[in-house]
């Protein structure tokens, strides 16, 4: 069965569902490297994604917006280019009451009895303004940077702004 969509899970109203040790059957996570580039590179440039509202990202969207920022930049200053650090950890236990939708489901199912759900995936709880990621490039190559930045913005499921900055 395939993955809902980002903005079923895109606002939260429920405390977070973090305690690992108790749950039993979380998916892995996507995103696994948080680090990438050049870390010891001398970059004047810092560029920071950030979320104009509260909300949640799957580590499926962290992910994407990673890979397409990597290898934006890869191709374009190379492997020791540039420096990116994703600056959330998908901590919340995203939980998925699954719905059989097919003749005959409503003898194979309880509906919204016992309906606390199994673990589907993992997100990030973010506040406004929090950082996302941060992107460190040289002075010329700052135009490359947000360009790869505006791509990342598209995987986010929420409105975002690219901030230029310490």
């Amino acid at each position: 069965m395939p993955e809902r969509p980002g903005h079923c899970y895109r606002y939260f109203d429920t405390p977070a569902y973090t305690r690992k040790e108790y749950i039993r059957g979380i998916p892995g996570l996507k995103i696994t490297k948080f680090d990438f580039g050049n870390p010891k590179g001398n970059f004047p440039v810092k560029l920071t994604l950030v979320p104009l509202e509260a909300g949640q990202v799957r580590h499926n969207a962290l992910e994407a917006a990673r890979v397409i920022v990597t290898k934006r930049l890869s191709t374009e200053l190379g492997e020791t280019g540039y420096y990116l650090k994703v600056r959330v950890y998908p901590h919340h236990v995203l939980r998925e009451n699954k719905m059989m939708a097919f003749a005959g489901a409503d003898r194979l199912q309880d509906g919204m009895r016992k309906s606390f759900g199994k673990p589907a995936g993992t997100a990030a709880r973010l506040k406004a303004l929090q950082p996302i990621m941060d992107l460190y490039v040289p002075e010329d190559k700052k135009d490359v940077a947000k360009a790869a930045l505006e791509l990342a913005k598209s995987k986010i499921p929420m409105p975002t702004r690219i901030i230029e900055g310490s």
